[in-house]
């Protein structure tokens, strides 16, 4: 499962998928809805390209080297 975050202002009943994650979000999603209020009644839709960053799926369970061999590497 991975989850994004993004902050939306609902129109007409429907909350927009921003565009830097409508290639990644294709699929059945499950939505939780956390209403929030800015002092200014303003919403900050701005994505860090972090938050786009995936985590790492190599799998280094079972690895086993020395430091001169890690070095070489």
């Amino acid at each position: 499962m991975q989850a994004y975050e993004f902050l939306a202002k609902p129109q007409n009943g429907t909350i927009a998928i921003p565009n830097e994650l409508r290639h990644i979000i294709t699929s059945n999603v499950k939505v939780i809805v956390v209403v929030t209020q800015n002092k200014d009644d303003s919403i900050d839709t701005t994505i860090r390209k972090s938050d786009l960053i995936l985590p790492p799926t190599l799998d280094t369970r079972g690895w086993k080297f020395d430091r001169e061999e890690a070095n070489e590497r």
